[in-house]
């Protein structure tokens, strides 16, 4: 059997799938192109993609031999999972292995944004600093704050965990429920518009879906603390990226953490040269135990795809029976 890996992932993933199959490995460090995503997958019994490539049904039918599809990410609105299971095509992601990567980057981005980080390191850095002012650099206080979580489920439960030592309030919505954050912080459950009047931190932890595109837009920037700063590591296009923008500049917020775009690799005009948004390249789950652990789970879900058992992080379980 042939599986096709659409771009090179770590080879604790590609040393399993060498053991089973005969492996073609994307030999370009960029995305494949849809045209050469289906010319390099013809002859694939299996395809291990990532979110950069977009797998729908069109795709499917040009490759009707291909048995899965196995997603190096825990997202996967680039996959129409109802086109796969349609056609009784298994497809599936790698939760649970990123998460306490995706939790530490936002809140790598909270004190970034905060406190400034990425604004005075670039004075040094250009030698313009004259020497210690008692006006200088003034961010925002952690300690004792308000955390607000926009989705409450394994990342965004994770991230507010890890808020313990700073004494914080948490605020969260989510559609159900959070036992463990009620328990364990004494978080409370409110509705969207009271999270954003009433937190100093708001972290966006929800996926892609068409109620959550722009949930971020000029009502709820206003809504929000003008002392307030806004943490996406979840999708780019939860957030309104123009919106933000100019929120950012009229000072409707204090600042901003990002790590997704609205249409990446691009960002929005004017968003690059804004001091008060801190931009990283979508780089939360880059850590050596989180990419390796994708990788693994990626592979492990299309080996029994092609072996024919479940896999173990199936998102559409109704076509193995």
């Amino acid at each position: 059997m042939k599986v096709l890996v659409t771009r090179r992932i770590p080879d604790a993933g590609l040393a399993l799938l060498n053991e089973k199959f005969d492996v073609e490995v994307n030999p370009h460090d960029r995305p494949m192109s849809r045209d050469e995503l289906i010319a390099a997958a013809r002859d694939a019994d299996g395809v291990l993609c990532l979110l950069t490539d977009r797998i729908d049904g069109e795709l499917m039918d040009a490759l009707p031999q291909v048995k899965g599809y196995a997603q190096y990410a825990v997202g996967y609105d680039n996959i129409n999972v109802p086109d796969a299971t349609a056609r009784k095509i298994p497809v599936s992601n790698t939760p649970g292995v990123l998460t306490n990567a995706t939790a530490e980057m936002a809140w790598a981005l909270l004190f970034a944004a905060g406190r400034r980080i990425v604004e005075s390191d670039a004075v040094m850095r250009s030698g313009g600093w004259a020497g210690w002012g008692p006006m200088q650099f003034i961010g925002g206080d952690v300690t004792g704050t308000t955390l607000g979580l926009v989705g409450a489920g394994r990342i965004g439960t994770a991230m507010a965990l890890k808020s313990r030592g700073f004494d914080m309030t948490v605020l969260y919505t989510d559609a159900y429920p959070s036992e463990t954050l009620e328990r364990e912080l004494g978080a409370r459950r409110v509705d969207l518009d009271e999270l954003l009047s009433e937190s100093d931190y708001v972290s966006l932890h929800v996926p892609l879906m068409d109620s959550t595109r722009h949930l971020m837009s000029t009502p709820q920037f206003k809504a929000m603390k003008d002392t307030a700063y806004l943490i996406n590591t979840s999708r780019g296009p939860v957030v309104d990226e123009a919106a933000l923008v100019e929120a950012l500049k009229n000072g409707d917020i204090a600042g901003a953490g990002l790590d997704v775009y609205e249409n990446e690799p691009d960002m929005a005009p004017g968003l690059a040269e804004l001091p008060n948004v801190v931009i990283c390249p979508h780089t939360a789950s880059a850590t050596v135990s989180s990419r390796n652990g994708m990788a693994v789970k990626a592979a492990t879900n299309l080996i029994a795809m092609l072996e024919g058992t479940p896999p173990p992080d199936c998102l559409n379980p109704e076509v193995l029976g």
